[in-house]
This record gives structure tokens, C-alpha cells and sequence, in this order.
């Protein structure tokens, strides 16, 4: 039977627990991973003051006692690795993320910074997780989200942007009782905040990419609507933090995915503590996908091709004494650009 006239289509498609892992995303996103560490004060070394004993350095990601080391050794964090042909988008909500690649840029990012990187033809980097306090605790909270390249722009030349935090724009709506639901827009636009513009390469630079990254915040009790986007547009919202929420007119459990229809508004209404969502929608890209650990293609030749160019040029090699750099204890939010100029927030 088709569908009545004048009636809305159901809103919610999809209901999955989030788990663990790396949360599942459709096209044209790859994965996204929350991290969320407590990790306690820092040594002279910028790790945790705190014993590594028991724990499988090197490939740390049990939880223990709150927080990981992931590939690190001394610090947390993600040494020299290579990307190709997709980009990544580091949202850093708490703490701060040591940037360094193969290009000789270098950065230090977070507290609502955003570092999108596009990898294309092929970088080496590291991301690693500096813990300057030394008298308390050092908590980390980040988002990263992996965005597939379309083929045309796999090869572009690697590019990374700085979105920092002071000029990432915040929609804050109030309902009916005056509660709040504050919207921070990193990519895409809502109403007419419009945010900072993407990497010249990006999928999301496409005009008719409908690409959008929100963060959603609900104050207890809040309601809002979220507007319909275009169709055959993907969309998503991870209810990440928070006890109960409606969508739709569905109730939610916390820690779960949502699967939206795009193409219909749909109404949120929070139940009794703070909740926040993250949002990724976008017009699928639509190739084939074939990804080998970091690298993204879309023939397993080309991924073939992509070990074998790595392996001879190292995607520029690194220009760094060690695999995990830091900088330096003093050092403030900046961005060293490959050709040399910086960059630090206002």
C-alpha cells in the first residue's frame, strides 16, 4: 500500500546498541571513534603518573582504571602512522592532541578545536596525547571521524585545516519552557549559522554534499525540532552521553545509534539529565569502498598500489627524531603549517 497522503513517514529507521568499538556510519563516512580517558596527572615525560604494569603497551585498549595508552609507550596516543585516501576530522572536546606528519607540519589542538586532515595521496602522522598537568588530572575527550574521498580527489595533495574552537559557530534554541538545546555546527549549516569552511578537496566542499558534523546539547527537559535535510541524504545521531530520550516519538536508550530518515524534521525530547548527541549526515559518495587498515581505495589494486608506494617513498618519511613527538610543556594551541607559516587561535 503506498503511503497516505498528508501522513509523515516514520522518522526513525534504525535503533543500534553503540558498543565498544568504533561506532558504524554510512557513506560517505567510514567509522567514527569516541575517546573518553580520565587519565590521571602527568610525569616529566607527559605520561601518566601512574604504573603501565599489566597493561599490553603498545596495544593498550582495555579501559584500565579509566583510560588507555592505545600504541603508546610512554605517552598515550597514536605514533607515526599512514593514511590514504580518505580524510580524518578530530573533534577535541577536553584535553589536548599533539600533531606531527611527514610533511613537517606539526600542531597542538583541543578544548572544542578541530583538526581536519585530508590524506589523500598519502601521509604519515601522529597523534599523540600529552598530559601537562602534573598536579591534576588530565582528562581527554575526542571524537574522530573518518570521511571518504570521492576517486577523483584520493590523490589530491595532503592538506589539513585548524578549526578553532572560538570560530566553530553554536546555534542555541529554546523551547516553549526556556530550556536550551545548543547546537555546535562543524561542518554544514543550520538556520543561518553556517560552519567555517572545509578543505578545499573535501566531499563536504561539495555544494549538493549535504554534509553536516553537529554536536547536539539538551538541557534536562529540553525539546527541539531537527529539520529535515535533502533527500536520499544519510543521516545519523549517536545519543552518546545522557539517560533518556525521545525521538521521533520513539524512546531511546542511552549509548545507541540512530538511523534517521533525512528528509523528514524530526522532534527530540530529552528526558531528566543533560544529553548530548553527535550527528553525521551526507550525501553518499556512492563508489566502491575496499579499505586495508589505513588505507581507503576502491579496487584492491589500488590498495595493492598504495602499500607499494608507501613502502618505497614512506609518504615523505619523517622528518622527526622519534615516532611519538610532543611538544614542547609551554607550548600553547598552534599549527606549523607545511609551508612553514603558523597559525594560533585568537
Amino acid at each position: 500500500m503506498g503511503q497516505q497522503q498528508g501522513v509523515q513517514p516514520e522518522a526513525v529507521i534504525r535503533v543500534d546498541p553503540l558498543g565498544m568499538g568504533p561506532w558504524k556510519t554510512p557513506d560517505p563516512f567510514l567509522f567514527c571513534v569516541h575517546h573518553d580517558d580520565r587519565y590521571p596527572a602527568g610525569n616529566e615525560r607527559f605520561g601518566p603518573a601512574a604504573p603501565l604494569t599489566g597493561r599490553d603497551i603498545g596495544q593498550d585498549f582495555a579501559g584500565r582504571d579509566g583510560w588507555n595508552m592505545y600504541h603508546g609507550s610512554v605517552v598515550p596516543g597514536f605514533p607515526q602512522h599512514p593514511h590514504r585516501g580518505f580524510e580524518t576530522v578530530t573533534i577535541v572536546r577536553n584535553g589536548l592532541i599533539d600533531h606531527s606528519d611527514s610533511l613537517g607540519a606539526a600542531a597542538r589542538f583541543g578544548g572544542g578545536d578541530v583538526q581536519w586532515l585530508t590524506a589523500g595521496s598519502g601521509i604519515n602522522h601522529s597523534e599523540m596525547f600529552p598530559l601537562l598537568r602534573s598536579d591534576t588530572p588530565n582528562p581527554l575527550e575526542l571524537f574522530q571521524i573518518w570521511l571518504n574521498l570521492p576517486r577523483a580527489n584520493k590523490h589530491v595533495e595532503p592538506h589539513f585545516s585548524m578549526l578553532w574552537n572560538q570560530t566553530i559557530p553554536r546555534h542555541v534554541a529554546k523551547d516553549d519552557a526556556g530550556r536550551a538545546t545548543e547546537v555546535t555546527v562543524v561542518a554544514g549549516r543550520l538556520d543561518d549559522v553556517k560552519a567555517p569552511p572545509p578543505p578545499p578537496k573535501s566531499w563536504a566542499a561539495h555544494a549538493d554534499a549535504d554534509v553536516a558534523i553537529w554536536t547536539l546539547k539538551l538541557e534536562p527537559g529540553a525539546k527541539w525540532t531537527l529539520p529535515a535535510a535533502a533527500k536520499g541524504t544519510h543521516r545519523m545521531l549517536y545519543f552518546f552521553r545522557g539517560s533518556a530520550l525521545r525521538v521521533g516519538g520513539r524512546d531511546i536508550p542511552s549509548s545507541r545509534a540512530i538511523e534517521l530518515r533525512a528528509d523528514v524534521s524530526v522532534a527530540l525530547e530529552n528526558g531528566a539529565d543533560v544529553t548530548e548527541l553527535l550527528m553525521l549526515q551526507g550525501r553518499p559518495i556512492g563508489e566502491p569502498v575496499v579499505q586495508y587498515g589505513p588505507f581507503v581505495m576502491n579496487t584492491r589494486q589500488e590498495i595493492q598500489q598504495a602499500f607499494a608506494d608507501y613502502q618505497r617513498t614512506g609518504f615523505g618519511g619523517w622528518p622527526w627524531p622519534n615516532p611519538d613527538p610532543v611538544h614542547g610543556r609551554e607550548e600553547g594551541r598552534f599549527a606549523r603549517h607545511a609551508d612553514g607559516h603558523i597559525e594560533r587561535p585568537a
